[in-house]
């Protein structure tokens, strides 16, 4: 055999098991689409300036889903809601991925929109809103995590503000209209009829701004309310900052739903542990993923919370925080 013939043997003998390699199919990416209308899509990432999203993508990875490897991510976010709700939760079901995320508000329509494409969201109270049968079984094709008791969280909050405001007597609930009608209204309103104080709403119609939240608030006072209750939602967490000045200009001692608020200069916040409850939202995307079916995965209750108060704000309101109080917060800004 000549040389240059046993050379292009070997060469072809080396060469077929890297063409036959080349020719072996890519791993198949899954697609997870996640919707959020009140947040701006570059947020919802593993370096995400929200540290919700950080711990969402960072349990993600741990369980092997790492995004531009083998998990394709399709963002929804603020700025693609001009056309309104409706339309973006039908535009994201068309697409069909292989599982949705859906955070608040838009939970109801999704389930409403889709009985195939498996969604994971982060609710209210799903058996009191109609999208589980229950807890340990949801049925259908929809679980995820509740950051809602039914009226217990809401029974709190309000004896914890009374502890800092005992004069409380008539309570504002600042909310998005969807979240107030579907999940908090009643449970809000039989916390405050056990507590024996007037309650009423302000309500925002998403998209938000500043003069929507400037008006909210001002009806709070034209209602005769003397104390305010900031609903947990993605829009009131992105305008924390606007909310929290608007109210202390008001002077108005106010309950709100997460630490961060808090951290702005709110007064005080009984809040579930966000962070938990997006670890277990990953680890559903994670079942479903490797082929579990949402009917069989039990709907999680947020069970951790957490007690911060600003007695710098305190002060400023001429609020004295009991001592009692104060030993039982997890975070006190001084």
């Amino acid at each position: 055999m000549r040389r240059r013939e046993f050379i292009g043997l070997v060469g072809g003998a080396v060469a077929l098991p890297l063409a036959a390699r080349a020719q072996q199919p890519a791993v198949a990416s899954k697609r997870l689409a996640i919707f959020s209308p009140s947040e701006p899509s570059a947020l919802m990432n593993e370096h995400s300036d929200n540290r919700y999203y950080r711990a969402l993508f960072a349990e993600l990875r741990r369980l092997g889903h790492v995004e531009g490897q083998n998990l394709i991510i399709e963002r929804y976010g603020r700025e693609k809601n001009a056309s309104g709700l409706a339309a973006m939760v039908a535009e994201v079901i068309r697409t069909d991925p292989d599982v949705i995320y859906v955070i608040p508000p838009a939970a109801l329509d999704f389930k409403r929109g889709t009985t195939k494409i498996p969604l994971v969201a982060l609710t209210g109270d799903p058996v009191a809103g109609g999208l589980v049968q229950n807890l340990a079984r949801p049925g259908g094709n929809l679980t995820g995590v509740s950051v809602d008791t039914g009226p217990t969280i809401y029974v709190k909050r309000i004896a914890l503000l009374r502890e800092v405001f005992p004069a409380m007597s008539k309570l504002c609930c600042i909310a998005l209209r969807p979240q107030w009608e579907n999940v908090m209204g009643l449970p809000l309103r039989t916390a405050c009829e056990a507590a024996a104080i007037g309650l009423v709403s302000s309500l925002i119609d998403p998209p938000s701004s500043k003069a929507v939240y400037r008006g909210a608030i001002a009806q709070a006072s034209r209602d005769g309310a003397n104390a305010i209750m900031v609903a947990d939602n993605p829009d009131t967490l992105q305008n924390r900052a606007l909310i929290v000045r608007l109210i202390g200009a008001a002077g108005i001692p106010a309950m709100y739903s997460l630490p961060e608020f808090v951290d702005e200069g709110g007064l005080i916040a009984y809040s579930f542990d966000l962070v938990e409850l997006n670890k277990r939202v990953a680890n559903d995307i994670d079942a479903i993923l490797r082929g579990a079916n949402p009917s069989g995965i039990p709907y999680y209750q947020a069970s951790k919370f957490e007690l911060s108060v600003n007695l710098k704000t305190a002060k400023a309101l001429g609020l004295t925080v009991p001592e009692t109080l104060l030993a039982s917060a997890d975070k006190v800004i001084e």
